[in-house]
């Protein structure tokens, strides 16, 4: 039997066939808006398929129509992505934030409930506070440290037990990399399905990338993604995903056919050249975060480091947690620094060859404030619940020498008075 090859090596060629490019060893990029039908009854049979007006026949392919539809530089790209998650399908997006709206929007009505994870990314909490609920849809939010048990007791005593629809979670979590439990959700998600309604369970999984972690394998639905981080890795694409099932993204994709928000032939060519070294790069910034987290634990001027390969036994669940669903620490590092925001920006403003910009997960590292920058819309109370605070800066490592870097880093905790 042939072996089966490893998602890194399947990253050259998978999908392509050279053959049908003019021999071209890479897949070009596709830049058109439309495709000539072979014949009459070719397009109406495409368009059969994609208007899901009947069901596709063994052996039978959705044919190009359309690049609002689909696209060879898209389709390859989505095929390559669904190898690490060893997810059915995928769906790529303009955005992350095109990603995550289009499929909470696919699973959501008014009068339904979402349970979300705290804290999330700054856009996600936006997007689900302050436009889902314009749409009826209701929210109710949960921290590190409160059980899914917990939680099904609120919803009863809201009397909204019956309404979950679906739940969204971010672990790690930004910028604190909390970890939240996959499984355990999953039990709640069905334990609350009925026959008449699933209660699906989403992840973005944008922390720890395809490589690190795979929330398939521990129940989730759907995996969400910027994939302008880790998958793009070179700070020069904006893109997102999800990935599933055929049956749960063929539903996403029919939304984002009539949304408009795919993502464009040359962002699916810039993704297929970074997919190439993704495995490579993400190595080279998870030993990189590894030895930076053990210099911040021992400098004076650093009060505390938020950084999963900082658990242990003694902190129970979120050390277990990390144990069963994560393969790496990451690459992500939020830390206090001791002072007040004064301090946290005199050492940002130090700094010479980590570059002060939001974003992660690129080549370069990357610093910024959360409290001020990413996160600044979510709720003042609750940031300061969350830890969000003054003094906190999240740090992005790139794929520089690690003594570089931590050599940028003392000196500029050295300029804090």
């Amino acid at each position: 039997m042939k072996k089966k090859l490893k998602p890194e090596s399947l990253m050259m060629s998978y999908g392509y066939r050279p053959e049908w490019s003019e021999g071209s060893i890479k897949c070009p990029i596709f830049q058109t808006s439309t495709f000539v039908f072979k014949n009459a009854e070719d397009g109406k049979a495409f368009f059969e398929l994609a208007y899901g007006l009947r069901e596709q026949e063994e052996g039978e392919e959705l044919g190009l129509i359309y690049s609002r539809i689909n696209n060879p530089d898209l389709e390859i790209l989505e095929n390559r992505l669904t190898l690490w998650d060893e997810a059915e399908d995928c769906a790529v997006f303009e955005s992350g934030m095109a990603a995550i709206s289009t499929t909470l929007m696919e699973f959501l009505q008014p009068g339904d409930l979402i349970l979300m994870s705290s804290p999330v990314y700054g856009g996600s909490d936006h997007f689900i506070k302050k436009i889902l609920t314009k749409f009826g849809i209701r929210v109710m939010e949960f921290h590190v440290g409160q059980e899914p048990e917990e939680l099904l007791e609120r919803m009863k005593a809201a009397g909204l037990a019956d309404k979950l629809a679906l739940i969204f979670l971010e672990t790690p979590a930004n910028p604190t990399n909390d970890l939240v439990d996959i499984e355990a959700f999953k039990q709640l998600a069905d334990r609350l399905s009925t026959s008449e309604k699933n209660v699906y369970l989403a992840v973005d999984n944008t922390y720890m990338g395809p490589l690190w972690q795979h929330p398939l394998k521990h129940g989730a639905d759907l995996i969400l993604y910027s994939a302008t981080k880790y998958i793009g890795g070179h700070s020069d694409l904006i893109a997102g995903a999800c990935l599933g099932s055929k049956e749960l993204i063929k539903r996403v994709k029919g939304l984002r056919t009539f949304l408009g928000n795919m993502a464009s032939p040359y962002t699916g060519w810039l993704l297929l050249r970074s997919l190439e070294t993704l495995k490579a790069r993400m190595d080279i910034q998870a030993a990189n975060a590894d030895k930076i987290a053990d210099f911040l634990n021992e400098h004076p001027a650093v009060e505390k480091v938020y950084f999963p390969g900082n658990l242990t036994e003694e902190d129970g669940h979120q050390y277990q947690i990390r144990q069963r669903q994560c393969l790496s620490n990451g690459g992500m590092i939020s830390f206090d620094i001791k002072g007040a925001e004064k301090d946290a920006f005199a050492f940002l403003n130090a700094l010479e060859l980590i570059q002060l910009a939001v974003s992660l997960g690129s080549t370069e590292s990357l610093a910024e404030h959360p409290a001020t920058m990413t996160h600044v819309d979510v709720d003042p109370d609750l940031r300061k619940k969350l830890s969000i605070t003054e003094k906190m800066v999240r740090l992005s490592v790139g794929v520089e020498n690690s003594d570089d870097l931590i050599d940028d880093i003392a000196q500029a905790l050295g300029r804090i008075k």
